[in-house]
Formats: structure tokens, C-alpha cells, sequence
């Protein structure tokens, strides 16, 4: 074989292996894919694991991940019943319901995240300030949680999302109000004292 030849060989296995990179692609067991060509799907959502065939250079393979995903939700203030302040943390634990839908409506994770901490804000606000600190805190945590994590599940739907859970984290008052609290609480007890060595020094004299 001449150089030529050889060289031409070269060339030609170089071009098959190209169009067999692009022409497969693999599925794993915690993704699902879509295959789209011009932005439309072509075919079903690919669930199971594997290795599968594309059009090279036309068909684009989009990868969804079908594990439980979360989103922690930044510190927020809220105002509650009696027009008290509570610092809160809160997370969601959710899934992507509909690929397609997901994908043409917030695109990623991240667009789905954004979504969902709005949603989780405006839930917050809501349904908190119709409740008390003790409420919260104590009294009513698990049926507050399971009312905001309802709207925020009907909202989620418009973006091919399921919501599974929604939890407070935590529901602290504002530092300046907890040193409030601290002080008034040590003025007490100051108070008290004082309260005990006067009658202590009246029952001596």
C-alpha cells in the first residue's frame, strides 16, 4: 500500500469514527433523554438505560434527570400574625413529571429552581401570616408545611414538575429581636433578684 493510500485510509476510518460518535449516545440509569430535531421531539421519551442511535449533526439528545431533585431556599423574612418577624429557611424536594414539558418551559434545573424558590416565597408569605410564632414553631408546623407545599405543587405543574415535599427548616426571630427578647428577659430576673434581697434584708432588719 502506498503512502497515498495509507493516508486516505486514515482519513476515511477517521470520518466513520466521527459519524459513529455523533450518531450514538448513551443513557444512564439516573437520566432519561429526549431526542429532538429542530426543537421538536422525534421520537419517545428514552426512559431505560443504554446505548442508542441519532441522526449526526441534526438530531440534538437532551438529558433529564429523573432522580429527586432539592432546592434550598434562601433565609427569608416573613411577617406573621400580630405583626411579628420570623427569619425562615425552607427547602423543596421535588421530580421532573413531564421531560418535554420541562424542558420548553424552564429549560434546565437552574430555570426550575428559579421557579419553584418564587413560588416557595410567595407560599411562605401567605400561608405564615395568618399564623402565630407558636403555631409554627409548635402548634400547627406540619399542616402549615403541608398547605405550603399544596401551592406550591399546583404551580410547579406548569413546568412538568411534581412537588414531594416542602419543610421549614428553621423559623428563627430577627437577631435585633432575639437581643430584645434577651434583654427584656434578663431585666426580668434582674428585677426579681432585687425583689428577693429587699424582702431578704426586711426579714433580717
Amino acid at each position: 500500500m502506498t503512502r497515498a493510500a495509507a493516508y486516505l485510509a486514515l482519513v476515511v476510518f477517521a470520518v466513520i469514527a466521527a459519524l459513529a460518535a455523533f450518531s450514538l449516545f448513551t443513557v444512564d440509569p439516573t437520566e432519561q433523554a429526549l431526542v429532538l430535531r429542530f426543537g421538536q421531539p422525534v421520537r419517545d421519551l428514552i426512559g431505560s438505560p443504554g446505548l442508542y442511535a441519532r441522526v449526526p449533526f441534526i438530531d440534538t439528545v437532551v438529558y433529564i434527570d429523573k432522580r429527586i431533585l432539592a432546592l434550598d431556599n434562601e433565609r427569608q423574612e416573613v411577617l406573621v400574625a400580630d405583626n411579628q418577624r420570623l427569619e425562615v429557611d425552607a427547602f423543596v424536594r421535588y421530580r421532573i413529571e413531564d421531560p418535554l414539558l420541562f424542558y420548553q418551559s424552564v429549560l434546565n434545573v437552574q430555570g426550575a429552581n428559579s421557579q419553584l424558590g418564587g413560588m416557595l416565597n410567595s407560599a411562605l408569605r401567605r400561608t405564615l401570616s395568618e399564623a402565630s410564632i407558636s403555631d409554627i414553631v409548635r402548634n400547627r408546623r406540619d399542616q402549615l408545611m403541608a398547605e405550603i407545599r399544596d401551592a406550591v405543587r399546583g404551580g410547579a405543574k406548569r413546568f412538568g414538575l411534581d412537588v414531594i415535599d416542602v419543610r421549614i427548616k428553621r423559623a428563627d426571630l430577627p437577631e435585633e429581636n432575639s437581643e430584645a427578647v434577651f434583654h427584656r428577659m434578663q431585666a426580668e430576673r434582674q428585677q426579681r433578684a432585687a425583689s428577693y434581697r429587699a424582702m431578704g434584708a426586711q426579714q433580717s432588719a
